[in-house]
């Protein structure tokens, strides 16, 4: 055990070494988009090689580590850990079909392995993990303005069921639903429902054609089928988007830059405190 510890350690931080993990990576990364077109015996053995440089690997990095605790609670050998024991269990063993699913969707995931393998991408994990509390905190305060705003938008711009029209309204309905059909034809009143509201709102921050929606709204005030004017249908999605698109997002934006600061210090600092 004396030479064993030594010898994977100075495997496992070997350049080498990594790049060669980094290789297999990539090679298992593309057999997994190419079994989605087909699969062959070859592919098949190729995969379990390539298992079996995964464990080979996580059994030397167990080894060189100081002992029991350091090497668990390094969260990337507990993901690389996982995947590799996800990857033992056969899918004869597995009765049902969903769940024999979901594992062949976490195998898959064999392909994160590689946002390991760059440093540049670490820190960008280490800053979005450092940001999960302020972006916790931006997304209730997205989701209180989302919320808000989809009753607002049922309570102004619901249409009415045409069951429950008559006469005059009836053929009023009936000739905007002809003039502005929803898009695509299957789609639903945008502001029928609250859930459907709040997914509404959602298009219009990502810009998905959400000036279609405040148009059928007009064409549907100007026939009388909503009692709200186009002002306010307007000032209504403008008011959302400035809000959502902009105010929202920048505060993200800000909430992980100003993260991404703080990382960067922190390695600057442990650099001039330990230096190669």
């Amino acid at each position: 055990m004396n030479t064993i510890k030594p010898f994977c350690l100075n495997v496992t931080t070997n350049r080498f070494f990594e790049w060669a993990i980094v290789a297999v990576i990539l090679i298992n990364s593309l057999l997994i988009g190419v079994e989605t077109y087909i699969t062959t015996p070859a592919i098949t053995l190729t995969q379990n090689i390539i298992l079996g440089i995964f464990t080979v690997e996580i059994l030397m990095r167990y080894i060189a580590a100081k002992d029991n605790k350091t090497f668990f609670s390094g969260g990337w050998n507990i993901f690389d850990l996982s995947l590799v024991l996800i990857g033992y269990i056969p899918e004869a063993w597995i009765a049902n079909a969903s769940m024999a699913m979901a594992f062949r969707v976490l195998r898959v995931f064999r392909v994160l392995r590689l946002l390991r393998t760059c440093k540049e991408i670490k820190l960008i994990i280490s800053v979005l993990i450092k940001s999960f509390s302020a972006l916790f905190y931006n997304l209730m305060f997205y989701c209180i303005f989302l919320y808000l705003f989809a009753i607002i938008g049922v309570s102004l711009f619901k249409l009415p069921q045409a069951d429950t029209l008559q006469g005059e309204e009836l053929a009023r309905y009936e000739l905007y639903i002809e003039n502005a059909p929803h898009a695509p034809g299957n789609a639903a009143d945008p502001y029928g429902t609250l859930d459907e509201s709040m997914f509404t709102l959602f298009r219009v921050m990502t810009g998905d054609d959400w000036s279609d929606v405040r148009y059928n709204l007009i064409t549907a005030s100007e026939q009388q089928v909503v009692k709200v004017s186009p002002a306010v249908i307007t000032l209504y999605h403008v008011i959302w988007f400035i809000i959502s698109a902009f105010l929202l997002l920048n505060l993200v934006v800000g909430a992980i830059l100003n993260n991404y600061q703080v990382v960067m210090d922190s390695i600057k600092k442990e650099d001039e405190q330990n230096p190669a």
